[in-house]
């Protein structure tokens, strides 16, 4: 295949196993848990490469597919999947860091990743400083001779904020930093942040990698095959390994990544221009809004779009955010994001229900904070269903 492709054909021409001159033109699901071999010196060597086959905690020729598939379109030397985000997340952590070590996280941050630095700070002694992102001497200000990582997210849950990733990535770098980015939200089509200076791509590949609601997966890309050859071996003492089938519902998702992404942010944008107006919001956090305080660092890192996730901040308090997502017809209350179906969450109440009061305010969440996980319906009936529960 050429070399130079666009994201949306790298999703589609996903390398498959040649069958003696014959060639699936879907990756082959792999159901099996371990693989035998002839020559027992064959199985001792398999067991301790990445790149062989000999037991799914190791590896498996589904998983590897998409391994390889996310490896391309994030412009990485080699990626590891996992059976969920957080494992992921939590694979890349536990590697990176130790007792003593410290970490610059951003403030404006996904729950679930909030509660794991917390938990690794109280049993591990890991210390975290928290920045908001915003101007890179933050990082600098923040540096300790013990600190090891920089943690980012390309678009911030739930309150989309924007970072400008090659200014952060830039002076991690330059302090030896180890730079970890959840890109999640806009997926290899909006950013691709190893060509701005990444080091770890995480996904939840359960949001729109997969995009059926259908799927529990999680990914890491790496820059560097010695770094994810380290955490593939603490992975093998963790066992976050996804699963064969969990894979190829992935990658049967991916294939229509490019066109989802399209209908996602124009949904989106659509729905948060509407409901900008509406007096009974006060607040839409869309980046596509000229009064967004990333507007303009979204324009130049997220050409092709932001993603499908924006928050509003109903007018009024709790009874009335309540009231108003009990009435929605079309958009289901549920968690997650990224899959065909609109969903609306309270994140105060769900993904960062770990944070206290002073915690969710210092990231502009409050009772009445709405997340918007906009699906692919007609833009016309979503906006007539948000327009009925607002009243």
């Amino acid at each position: 295949m050429p070399t130079q492709m666009h994201p949306e054909t790298r999703a589609i021409h996903v390398d498959v196993p040649d069958l003696d001159g014959a060639r699936p033109l879907n990756v082959p699901l792999y159901q099996t848990a371990n693989f035998g071999y002839d020559n027992p010196e064959e199985l001792a060597e398999a067991i301790n490469r990445p790149e062989s086959f000999a037991y799914l905690r190791n590896s498996n020729p589904t998983v590897r597919a998409l391994e390889n598939a996310i490896s391309s379109l994030e412009g990485a030397a080699a990626s590891l999947a996992t059976a969920s985000g957080m494992g992921a997340i939590h694979t890349v952590l536990h590697t990176l860091l130790g007792s003593g070590d410290h970490i610059i996280v951003q403030r404006h941050l996904y729950g679930g990743t909030f509660a794991l630095l917390k938990d690794l700070a109280a049993r591990f002694g890991v210390d975290v400083t928290y920045i908001d992102a915003q101007d890179p001497a933050e990082v600098t200000a923040a540096l300790r001779p013990s600190t090891k990582a920089l943690y980012l997210e390309t678009i911030s849950n739930p309150t989309a904020r924007i970072t400008d990733l090659p200014a952060f990535f830039a002076v991690g770098k330059a302090a030896g930093l180890t730079c970890v980015v959840d890109n999640t939200f806009a997926s290899p089509i909006g950013c691709r942040p190893i060509s701005m200076g990444a080091d770890v791509v995480v996904h939840s590949s359960t949001k729109f990698l997969s995009g059926h609601c259908d799927v529990l997966g999680g990914i890491a890309a790496f820059a560097d095959a010695d770094l994810h050859r380290r955490v593939w071996s603490r992975s093998l003492e963790t066992g976050p390994i996804a699963d064969p089938f969990a894979a190829w519902l992935t990658l049967r998702g991916i294939a229509t990544l490019g066109l989802r992404m399209r209908r996602h942010h124009e949904n989106a944008d659509g729905l948060a221009r509407f409901l900008s107006t509406h007096p009974r919001v006060a607040e839409v956090h869309w980046p596509g809004l000229p009064t967004h305080p990333g507007h303009a660092v979204a324009r130049r890192l997220l050409p092709h779009g932001y993603g499908g996730v924006f928050a509003i901040d109903v007018a009024g308090g709790r009874e009335e955010t309540l009231e108003f997502t009990r009435r929605l017809r079309l958009a289901d209350r549920a968690v997650s994001l990224g899959g065909f179906k609109t969903l609306v969450q309270q994140p105060s109440a769900t993904s960062h229900r770990s944070m206290d009061a002073a915690g969710l305010r210092a990231i502009g969440i409050t009772e009445g904070t709405v997340r918007i996980a906009v699906g692919l319906e007609h833009l016309d009936d979503l906006k007539a269903d948000f327009s009925a529960a607002l009243g």
